[in-house]
């Protein structure tokens, strides 16, 4: 292995480190946190942002064997309940959660698809759940927002980001290689859940 392939690789454990122990959830952060962690912060020998997921994936077998499991299938049944709530919208699970590197720190993402954002809002007052109303960002090619709801369910944070109905046909890329981002609706989050008893 050359020095370069080291050095990020020792960025990419550390960021992973970052990310699951600190809940940085910007991949940019994490890189620059590790590298000046490092004493390298002006490196331009940076990880790709899949080299780290690999990492969150060893750091969690390696030091949250015990727990990691049980809080990734708790985090998929509460997905699960929250599915079924807004089944209307046509739900779809993504990001750590689905991917199974999903740590203390991470939200519950869902894709939703309505007509407007409103219809969410108002389905939300309906049935009492306060939220914060944010915004998610996909670069597609220009940057694009949509809007996006955060709860809370119990102790877990839940995020529904808004598309339109026809959205549904495409996928935004993934913050992880570029390509169209993984989603599973409430029939493959059972199947998740089945494989992964705890």
């Amino acid at each position: 292995m050359t020095y370069d392939s080291q050095l990020r690789q020792r960025i990419a454990q550390t960021s992973a480190r970052l990310m699951v122990q600190e809940g940085i959830t910007d991949y940019q952060q994490a890189k620059h946190k590790a590298a000046a962690q490092l004493g390298i912060p002006h490196t331009r020998n940076l990880p790709s942002n899949s080299e780290i997921e690999a990492e969150i994936l060893i750091y969690q077998r390696l030091f949250q064997a015990n727990t990691q499991p049980y809080r990734l299938h708790h985090l998929r049944e509460v997905a699960l309940q929250a599915m079924q709530l807004f089944a209307a919208f046509t739900p779809r699970l993504v990001g750590a959660v689905l991917q199974g590197t999903a740590h203390q720190y991470s939200d519950i993402v869902l894709h939703l698809f309505t007509h407007s954002s409103e219809e969410v809002a108002l389905f939300l007052l309906d049935k009492g759940i306060p939220y914060e109303l944010t915004e998610q960002r996909f670069r597609l090619p220009q940057l694009v927002s949509f809007p996006s709801f955060r709860f809370m369910a119990g102790e877990e944070s839940i995020v529904l980001v808004v598309f339109g109905v026809d959205d549904i046909r495409w996928s935004p890329p993934s913050p992880l290689d570029g390509k169209p981002m993984r989603r599973a609706d409430i029939r493959m989050v059972k199947k998740l859940l089945a494989e992964l008893e705890v």
